[in-house]
């Protein structure tokens, strides 16, 4: 399977309490943290879930 690395790019501050625990659940808990993460489609429905926080790149 493709790796992704998620980048936390937005602030968490003013998110739904969902929104956070989904942060939370991909490893991602300060701005500007990078994460390398298999890409399977239950990590694509939670980077869909948080899209406008976080940036995604192959590798």
């Amino acid at each position: 399977m493709a790796k992704l690395r998620i980048t936390q790019v937005k602030s968490r501050i003013g998110s739904t309490k969902r929104q956070k625990r989904t942060l939370d659940a991909l490893g991602l808990r300060r701005l500007n943290k990078s994460i390398e993460v298999e890409s399977t489609p239950q990590v694509m429905g939670m980077i869909n879930k948080v899209r406008h926080l976080v940036k995604v790149e192959d590798q």
